[in-house]
């Protein structure tokens, strides 16, 4: 018996993933094929699950050969006219195992009509999203599209309730303004949808804004009907003014969100650009039926929600906190931090990326690393703050993309409309732990105010999740300070710098 070794050639062919061949075939409306298409095939698991490839060719029939998987297909069609139709068909289960052709015919899609009983509204924008989850792992997609919208599933069902899938649509109305969202949950991609709120089975959101100190402009407000990616309804409001939008209430099938822009900006008009593409974010968690082509059940009383936009935004409404939300998969790590951003640790440098994110290159091996963040709030015409956060913890390399151990802490003062606090008074601040410590994970956290600017600072008692102290003399600003241990030794020094004034 002899023992020898495979020459490397024969190791590298028996290590290569097993490959098929995908024709996917293109037809318009009219059943002829067209170029004009924008395909995408997402890797969801198997040998595949990293493969993303936007396949094109002019005859309107494109091949592109990929490891044996479960894929993510979806297909654009736009019309040979601007403004003559967008078809969005959806494969959410593709199992490549074989060599597999896939047609996509227009023909097949049933209308997206999504408009409210408002004679006089008119159309602003739509989002489609469609997430699925196979093996532990989700992928998504989306559109953005004119009126015109027809959408359709191709292929067989996925897993029970492993594709989600909702529209946002956008109107604006004589008196008031529409955010029309509804969310599905199933095993299939939606063929068509057809919903036509009256005003009664809406809930009003009424946005009021006071006088900022010192500020003389335009607030903006962007309300989204559903918690994942949406282009919004921006609303501009000036001082002491409001806004009425009308959304699609939870429990309807869709959930309601409204924020407040940090930065001036026009409010958006007319139709946005045929098959264009939006970030990738949370799914909406309200689900619904899958396919409908009546109205929505007899409303009940719909409710009024009042939401305030202030400036200085106090810490509860601004989301003034840093996001904690940051990743790592193999020798790469990203975060979307404020923007200026910075990290230190073993073997790691600081690469720029988009506004707001930034990617680190991190050492092979468990290391520990320090991250921080800083971001300036308000837009240079009234007074800001100013918000900083520090974390340190440990990490090591992955073969998926892993959340790393950061937290935050988010304070919610009772402030009025113009965002202060009264003067002297005793106040107990709810404090909140989120991210990687929320729940059981604090080993120890401290609280330390400052009322001149941040030069000195006091700590203060934390008790039933509460911060308590006195509110300084009026005229003068508040700041606030979290220390926070994880049970891990993962740490987070957090600062809201002018967080509120008092008056």
């Amino acid at each position: 018996m002899t023992l020898s070794a495979l020459p490397p050639a024969a190791v590298a062919a028996a290590r290569a993933p097993e490959t098929y061949t995908l024709t996917i075939r293109h037809l318009d409306r009219q059943g002829t094929a067209t170029d004009a298409y924008l395909t995408h095939v997402t890797g969801v698991s198997g040998p595949g699950a990293s493969e993303e490839v936007s396949p094109h060719d002019a005859s309107g029939t494109v091949t592109v050969r990929l490891p044996k998987g479960r894929y993510l297909l979806d297909s654009t069609l736009s019309g040979p006219e601007e403004g003559s139709g967008t078809d969005w068909i959806v494969q959410p289960r593709l199992d490549l195992d074989r060599d597999t052709t896939v047609t996509v015919d227009a023909r097949t899609t049933a209308p997206v009509d999504v408009r409210p009983q408002d004679p006089d509204a008119r159309f602003l924008s739509r989002l489609g999203v469609v997430e699925v989850t196979h093996d532990g792992t989700t992928r998504s997609a989306n559109v953005m599209a004119g009126p015109d919208l027809r959408v359709a599933h191709l292929g067989p069902d996925a897993e029970p309730d492993s594709v989600k899938e909702w529209f946002d649509t956008y109107w604006e109305g004589g008196t008031n303004d529409y955010a029309l969202g509804y969310s599905f949950t199933s095993a299939r991609a939606l063929t068509g949808l057809v919903r036509h709120p009256s005003a009664a089975s809406l809930a009003t959101v009424e946005i009021r804004r006071a006088a900022p100190e010192g500020g003389t402009g335009n607030a903006f407000v962007s309300v989204q009907p559903s918690a994942g990616p949406t282009v919004g309804l921006v609303q501009p409001l000036r001082p002491l003014g409001t806004a009425t939008v009308l959304v699609t209430p939870s429990g309807a099938g869709g959930t309601s969100s409204t924020r407040a822009l940090p930065r001036p900006g026009r409010r958006p008009t007319g139709t946005p650009r045929t098959g264009s593409r939006c970030a990738r974010a949370p799914p909406p968690p309200t689900p619904s039926t899958t396919r409908s082509s009546a109205p929505p059940s007899p409303p009940r009383p719909a409710p009024v929600r009042r939401a305030s936009v202030t400036a200085p935004a106090s810490p509860s409404t601004s989301r003034c906190s840093p996001t904690a939300r940051a990743t790592r998969r193999a020798h790469r790590a990203s975060a979307p931090p404020p923007p200026r951003s910075t990290a230190t640790g073993s073997s790691s440098a600081l690469r720029r990326g988009a506004p707001g994110r930034a990617a680190f290159t991190t050492t092979p091996g468990a290391a520990s690393y320090r991250l921080t963040a800083t971001a300036t709030r308000g837009d240079g015409t009234a007074p800001g703050g100013r918000v900083t956060a520090a974390w340190t913890f440990t990490s090591a390399a992955t073969t998926r993309p892993t959340a790393l151990p950061l937290s935050t802490v988010r304070f919610a003062p009772a402030l009025g409309l113009d965002g202060t606090a009264p003067a002297g008074d005793r106040v107990h601040v709810p404090v909140t732990v989120q991210g990687a410590a929320a729940g059981s994970g604090v080993r120890s956290l401290t609280v330390s105010v400052s009322t001149d600017g941040g030069a000195t600072w006091t700590r203060v008692p934390v008790a039933d999740g509460r911060a308590a102290f006195r509110n300084p003399a009026a005229g003068r600003s508040v700041s606030l300070r979290a220390e926070l241990t994880d049970t891990k030794g993962n740490t987070l020094t957090q600062t809201l710098t002018d967080a509120y004034r008092t008056r």
